[in-house]
């Protein structure tokens, strides 16, 4: 038997919507408006709360230290913290949203994972992403390295390896391009990696929308975690340059389903042939359930993030689909999402929940969440801190509602006093988390 734990992504205090990320949609469409720090890590712990009350167990990973001082003072600017950030402001605005982005909430990218039963070692591998395509996002993989190994620290049971060199040939956007198909979560399963160019291919095909995940990337992650059973598949043209800048946006994976849109790939025929082969040895058939471009447009399967939903295991063969409300609000999305249950499905329950404010920078429910699948001793020899109860989740929420602000412009991130708040917060969540002294402020 193997638990699935989702560990989220806490908010951090300088959420904010500065538009960063080319090629995500909602992300520019956004650009300069006035975000809620307090609403949104609350309703990222409402929806890990909504979790644990199906019956499963959530993790929570804390924030990143924003802004990234170390690379401010890299690029020369000197004086004291609250000096830096006063004048990397008054040198340029963009620059200082760059360093300041909560981008790392979206727990989806920070690693690829792969459970023990995949890894010719028997141990579980996390390999920490380089996302290298975008400025602010590259920010993130050294804090991920840091917190993974503090709560994966026992080498018999862990290895937690170092991001792909950040060349442009080696972009790795994490296990926000990555699948696992399985009979059940304890057993031998195939791990799926999406990518959306060859990097060293002189054929490369070009797309408006930036790639970000290359073949290179994945094939050298595969090699890393030793595993037993891989296929590598071309994500659509159509799909990146439609907004699904990370396969997410149009694909999601759990045990024996794929739930995808027929444009998310190429060749779809192709696709389920070759997974139905790849399966085939490891005792199962694939259950696939894709949304057809005719009666759901792909523009409106991008916007309402149906397949960035989370889909969970409940036992006995049922699952949950937790959608972000956004979803009921187009009608097509709406009716498929009714219809999947209705249908002879494994997937018997569409769970609705609210994360507006992370939904408005590009990111729904599976983008905050990296599924890592233990055994009942890898689980007990993890860092155990991490793990939420409800005493530890409603002690999280009076951090956010004390130490958050409920209102942030783009002109706030240059107010030194954020910087005071923020590590404020960070001082409380990591105390919360059994974390120790976990950040660079913590340890001057």
């Amino acid at each position: 038997m193997s638990i699935e734990v989702n560990f989220d992504g806490l908010v951090g205090p300088t959420h904010n919507y500065a538009g960063l990320s080319f090629g995500n949609l909602a992300s520019k469409a956004h650009q300069g408006a006035v975000s809620n720090p307090r609403a949104a890590a609350l309703q990222g712990l409402a929806k890990m709360r909504a979790l644990m009350d199906l019956g499963l167990t959530q993790g929570v990973l804390p924030p990143h230290e924003r802004p990234h001082m170390a690379y401010l003072r890299q690029l020369g600017f000197i004086g004291n913290d609250e000096a830096v950030v006063r004048e990397a402001f008054a040198y340029n605005p963009a620059l200082l949203a760059t360093v300041s982005s909560s981008s790392f909430m979206w727990t989806a990218n920070a690693a690829t994972f792969s459970p023990s039963h995949d890894c010719a070692d028997g141990r579980a591998h996390f390999s920490v992403a380089n996302l290298v395509s975008m400025p602010h996002r590259s920010l993130e993989a050294e804090f991920s390295r840091v917190i993974l190994r503090r709560l994966f620290q026992n080498e018999r049971y862990f290895r937690v390896h170092e991001a792909l060199p950040p060349w442009a040939h080696m972009g790795d956007e994490g296990a926000a391009n990555h699948n696992r198909l399985c009979a059940a979560h304890g057993q031998e399963g195939l791990e799926l990696f999406v990518y959306g160019r060859k990097a060293l291919s002189a054929n490369e095909v070009e797309t408006r929308f930036p790639a970000r995940q290359t073949l290179e990337a994945s094939q050298a992650i595969a090699r890393r975690h030793g595993l037993k059973h891989t296929d590598f598949i071309a994500q659509s043209p159509i799909a990146i340059d439609g907004g699904a800048f990370h396969n997410d946006v149009v694909c999601v994976a759990n045990e024996t389903v794929l739930l995808f849109h027929e444009q998310a790939f190429e060749n779809v025929a192709g696709l389920k042939e070759g997974l139905r082969r790849h399966c085939a040895p490891l005792g199962f058939e694939p259950h696939f359930i894709m949304a057809e471009k005719d009666q759901m447009p792909l523009s409106e399967a991008i916007t309402s993030y149906l397949f960035n939903s989370q889909l969970v295991s409940l036992g006995e063969g049922r699952m949950a689909l937790i959608v972000p409300s956004e979803a009921q609000e187009i009608t097509c999305v709406a009716e498929f999402a009714q219809a999947m249950v209705a249908d002879d499905n494994p997937l018997t329950q569409v769970i609705y929940k609210d994360v507006r404010e992370s939904m408005s920078n590009g990111g729904g429910p599976a983008c905050l969440r990296l599924r890592v699948v233990l055994t009942p001793e890898e689980l007990n020899h993890m860092h155990q801190g991490v793990l939420l109860n409800e005493a530890k989740l409603a002690a999280l929420e009076a951090v956010v509602k004390r130490h958050y602000r409920d209102r942030l412009s783009p002109q706030d991130l240059g107010d030194p006093q954020l910087l005071s708040e923020t590590r404020s917060a960070l001082n409380a969540i990591s105390e919360v988390l059994d974390l120790g002294s976990i950040y660079p402020f913590q340890r001057a």
